[in-house]
């Protein structure tokens, strides 16, 4: 989990978003959902809790009072849709809080056509790869759509805020050669969750492009990858120009396997929650209540989802709580 930041003399502090990351899964993808409302100082002068690296020296913090712009892919999907809506809901909900950092929100759908989403969610349509690029990946997409994005959009904020998970890395040294360093130089993280100036990230995204094509070609990195190979490739393209990350334990937590959300920014529901009802993890077998987004493939989740057992974890608890109170309050919720 990674922040590109810029250091001052102040001591902003940010508006913490729980922003419910939805997970990723074959041959589809994640969006950020739900935000919660602590606060912590991301500036290297006063941080609550440590960073794992420190903020560079050459970076300062935005003087704008919205440093970031929130954005994310999607498709036309139905899968794609009820998490969108979900997580919108949640930005709205809490973007005018006190002391929020949070600035404006774009749905990158990349489609290529505009849905039924456009008059609620702020939407710029962009081009999917032609047709076979994707090699049947459909992720391959992201990047692509930021470029087209940063390339069309006109950003206010000087951060952006990608809204995926992240991954440490495996093989690199094919796509960083030896002249540009160690492979230490590769930041352990993905392309998401990242808040990055937007300067860097139109510098970015056209390598992030290609490196992902170009790993998606060559089998064994393929195979070694799989489903987040564009991550490894923002990592890669991220230190071939140099640009460097904060990376924070604290910024992201996975139910059920972290128990509790304390100050977390980040929720991220990739892995499915299934317990017995005594309150106990099945590990990998369905249990006797579950919350599996993937259930919900073909259409959006039902309203009123029941609450785990007695003894499940706070953050699983928490999770159910907000997916509920956001469905309870979308309006036509049940449309596709």
């Amino acid at each position: 989990m990674a922040i590109v930041g810029r250091k001052t003399n102040g001591k902003p502090s940010m508006l913490i978003l729980i922003l419910l990351a939805v997970g990723s899964c074959a041959a589809t993808f994640n969006i950020l959902s739900m935000l919660f409302h602590n606060k912590v100082s991301l500036s290297s002068g006063d941080l609550s809790s440590d960073p794992i690296f420190e903020m560079p020296l050459n970076t300062a913090r935005s003087k704008s009072g919205l440093p970031f712009h929130i954005a994310l892919t999607a498709t036309d999907s139905p899968y794609s849709k009820w998490q969108s809506r979900i997580m919108y809901y949640w930005y709205k909900k809490k973007k005018d809080l006190p002391s929020s950092d949070m600035g404006g929100f774009t749905r990158i759908l990349h489609s290529g056509n505009p849905d039924n989403l456009m008059d609620e969610i702020p939407t710029v349509v962009v081009d999917p790869l032609p047709a076979g690029l994707d090699r049947g990946y459909i992720v391959l997409n992201r990047p692509w759509a930021f470029v087209q994005w940063l390339e069309k959009a006109t950003i206010e904020e000087e951060y952006i805020l990608m809204a995926e998970p992240d991954h440490i890395f495996k093989i690199i040294r094919k796509f960083f050669p030896e002249k540009n360093g160690p492979v230490a130089n590769v930041d352990p993280i993905g392309n998401s969750p990242v808040i990055i100036q937007k300067d860097m990230m139109e510098k970015i995204a056209p390598t992030w492009m290609n490196v992902s094509l170009s790993m998606k070609d060559d089998p064994e990195t393929d195979k070694a990858f799989g489903w987040v190979l564009e991550m490894y490739a923002y990592a890669v393209a991220s230190a071939l120009h140099g640009v460097k990350h904060v990376l924070r334990s604290d910024f992201m937590l996975q139910p059920p396997w972290d128990l509790e959300t304390g100050n977390k920014f980040i929720i991220h529901y990739t892995y499915g929650c299934d317990y017995n009802l005594k309150g106990e993890l099945t590990y990998g077998k369905i249990g006797e209540w579950r919350f599996d987004k993937r259930s919900y493939l073909r259409g959006p989740l039902p309203r009123n989802l029941s609450l785990p057992p007695l003894g499940v974890p706070e953050s699983v608890v928490t999770l159910v709580k907000m997916v509920n109170e956001a469905t309870a309050n979308i309006p036509d919720w049940e449309v596709e």
